[in-house]
């Protein structure tokens, strides 16, 4: 009987969205300190930048989320307006002309409690958030080694952010290991962050790469790096997209460049399929199914 209320709840989130190809990326990587946040915020001002239209869900409760990189205070969250107290309106923040943030952590969280009720809010909040959104860019955050988002929904781009060291190639590799056996993805894309020049990015990439490929039979993409650069670093610091602080920066470039591969990744094959109604379907599915497992 939930399953069935469920899937009305995900046929009717379909009907409150237009068939428009809202784009769903996670950014993720294998543990904290890889700059998946950063990559966030930055290729969200990037994308803006270009004229795109874009949603970053915020994951993170942690003093790094993207809320706090922007330094923004938000005092309300996804949460609030699931629940009535607060608008939507009052809980989205808006910190660059393009971008809108909502702090999503809370309410995925407390997905597995909310009432019927709660969740068709869910939905309508999150229809509404990202009605005209060209890309929605969640920072996605674990919970004992799991996303809670569920944007590993295996026709959406999952972008993991690896750097240069031997731990986060090897640690990178894991993740994708688990993903795969875990959630049945078969594609992936990498950044690679904190590297002097492509040359280096490359030969990180292929490190990764060609085992993930031998051993799991999985595609695995490059999608761009990010160099170092203290204009990055400095733009950190004051709390901004390095974009806005300083465009004509490397890392600047290389972001700009990110956010045009983005866009060029192949749309999900299945229109229907596209989009935040298929992610959040998911996500209830995948709650339903833990909760039965655990019951059992």
């Amino acid at each position: 009987m939930l399953s069935e209320r469920m899937a009305d709840q995900a046929e009717g989130l379909r009907r409150l969205l237009e068939r428009a190809s809202t784009r769903v990326v996670t950014v993720a990587g294998a543990r904290s300190g890889l700059g998946m946040t950063s990559v966030v915020v930055n290729m969200a001002a990037a994308l803006a930048n270009s004229g795109r239209s874009v949603l970053v869900l915020d994951e993170h409760l942690s003093p790094a989320n993207v809320a706090n990189s922007l330094a923004l205070k938000p005092r309300y969250d996804l949460l609030n307006a699931v629940r009535g107290d607060k608008s939507l309106r009052d809980v989205v923040l808006c910190p660059m002309q393009g971008v809108h943030v909502l702090p999503a952590t809370r309410a995925m969280q407390a997905l597995p409690k909310l009432t019927g009720m709660e969740r068709e809010q869910l939905l309508e909040c999150l229809a509404e958030a990202s009605r005209g959104r060209e890309v929605v860019l969640v920072d996605a955050s674990t919970d004992e080694g799991r996303f809670v988002s569920a944007s590993l929904a295996p026709d959406q781009p999952l972008l993991l952010v690896t750097d240069a060291t031997a731990a986060a190639i090897t640690e990178s590799y894991a993740l994708i290991k688990r993903i795969t056996l875990q959630e049945g993805r078969r594609r992936f894309e990498i950044v690679v962050n904190r590297v002097r020049d492509a040359a280096a990015a490359k030969t990180v990439f292929d490190n990764v790469a060609q085992v993930a490929r031998r051993h799991l039979s999985v595609r695995v993409e490059y999608l761009g790096y990010i160099p170092v650069d203290e204009k990055l670093k400095r733009a950190t610091q004051l709390r901004r997209s390095v974009v806005e602080a300083f465009p004509q920066a490397p890392s600047s470039r290389a972001f700009a460049e990110l956010g045009h591969n983005l866009i060029l990744l192949p749309a999900a094959d299945d229109d229907e399929a596209a989009g935040l109604p298929h992610v959040i379907q998911r996500l209830m599915q995948q709650t339903y199914s833990s909760n039965m497992a655990h019951a059992i």
